[in-house]
């Protein structure tokens, strides 16, 4: 089932190399395509038709006299509606039509201007409160993760700290840290502790997708708390970086992919342990108040921070963008399933069966049903990435107190005003 959301994913993974990939905006455009659905909440109920309005502009005033094409259909699905028209004053509106079922109709907007191929789109949402994973739960999915970190505290934590003096500043010494993980390799990261003597809360704040250096994280270090932001590749994060270029197209290419045949050797396992490692070393800083631990990422790093918590009773909050690796099997019954894509054409579908049976130990949905303390999410509809049907069937299985900060008409991206809230909700809740 090749699509061409492949492109798409496959250009935002290599961002990730470079830098975060929750981080990124979106580059400003001078064309814009504007498409709203005509409810002001982007919802419907099942059976409701959606109407989507389109607007062309160049500088805040409309284009006329513009071809667009667009198409409509469940998010990530072949579209049910396909056809193109014309703007002659700038903007129209299309019948969008209806779901019967909970999920996403989105609607894409295509239109050439001056030699240039611009996009627009809008999804609405149907029912998403109801959207039940396809995802399975193993029988001995809590024993098979206890054996685990059985397996863990067996192994040294190990730490090994090394000044980075031109990092650090007045206030914040920082660090590069590694730590002791499964299969004799080691968890890479960046430390900041606030110089000042006394006891501080932490954030454990694991990574978006990619091969990449870590960077400190200064502007959550200035608040007095200790920062750890890890890598997951196992590999040390302050090399070249051409070095991480290098491995992502080589040892490292697809790396989600790597023992996904096999629950015991699949990739996440050493990564998911090297969160807990981390969680073991935060914890037992002399300078950690003992007491007050969150966690925040977004995509891969969301995942992560579900898990983690999941995982581990010491975390006490946890703030969550766009939570990659939720459904991941929902391709496999027609509809739209999570980062990293698989049974797409992007991921191979060789060994569907063993596959299935290995994502369901280490799907975000099985580990939301697990957490027990308070937490902040966000995402938008228009994710093209971690899709929001995928995340709702993980947000849905969280019976704890949860937050939610929709930014409807978002891609693969926190808008700034966005982050701010959840890091403020985050120290609050840390510092209360």
């Amino acid at each position: 089932m090749k699509s061409k959301y492949v492109a798409s994913f496959f250009a935002a993974f290599l961002i990730g190399n470079a830098a975060t990939v929750f981080a990124q905006l979106p580059p400003e455009k001078s064309i814009k395509i504007v498409v709203t659905p005509n409810h002001e909440n982007w919802l419907y109920n099942m059976g409701e038709k959606a109407t989507f309005s389109i607007a062309i502009y160049k500088k805040g005033t409309l284009v006329e006299n513009t071809k667009v094409g667009y198409e409509v259909g469940h998010e990530k699905m072949t579209p049910t509606k396909k056809d193109s028209l014309a703007l002659a004053k700038g903007k129209a509106e299309i019948e969008g039509g209806t779901l019967k079922e909970p999920g996403f109709l989105r609607c894409i907007v295509t239109a050439k201007v001056e030699g240039v191929v611009y996009k627009g789109m809008a999804t609405a949402g149907f029912n998403p409160e109801k959207l039940e994973p396809t995802v399975t739960q193993p029988a001995d999915f809590d024993q098979f993760w206890d054996k685990a970190k059985d397996e863990l505290a067996k192994i040294p934590i190990d730490p090994k700290m090394l000044l980075l003096a031109e990092k650090s500043t007045g206030s914040v010494n920082v660090y590069e840290l590694s730590l002791g993980n499964i299969d004799k390799s080691r968890f890479y990261g960046i430390l900041c502790v606030p110089k000042k003597e006394g006891k501080y809360p932490a954030i454990f704040l694991p990574p978006g997708a990619g091969v990449k250096p870590i960077y400190a994280d200064m502007s959550l270090a200035a608040k007095e708390v200790i920062t750890l932001t890890v890598g997951v590749n196992g590999i040390p994060v302050t090399m070249d970086e051409g070095v991480y270029k290098d491995l992502s197209v080589g040892a490292l290419k697809q790396y989600p992919n790597i023992g996904l045949e096999d629950k015991n050797r699949y990739y996440y396992k050493r990564v998911f342990l090297g969160c807990l490692r981390s969680i073991d070393f935060l914890t037992s800083m002399p300078e950690f108040d003992g007491q007050n631990l969150g966690v925040m990422g977004g995509s891969q790093g969301g995942a992560l921070s579900i898990v983690t918590t999941a995982l581990d009773s010491r975390v006490k909050f946890l703030a969550v963008h766009f939570p990659a690796m939720c459904d991941m099997t929902g391709f496999l019954h027609k509809r739209a399933g999570g980062w990293p894509l698989y049974f797409t054409g992007y991921n191979p579908q060789v060994q569907v069966k063993e596959k299935q049976e290995t994502i369901s130990y280490y799907d975000v949905v099985n580990f939301a049903k697990r957490i027990k303390v308070e937490g902040i999410y966000t995402w938008g509809y228009n994710d093209e990435i971690c899709s929001p049907t995928s995340i709702y069937c993980a947000y849905n299985n969280i019976t704890a107190p949860k937050n939610l900060v929709l930014s409807l008409e978002t891609g693969h991206y926190i808008l700034p005003e966005t982050n701010a809230k959840l890091t403020a909700w985050l120290i609050g809740k840390l510092k209360k």
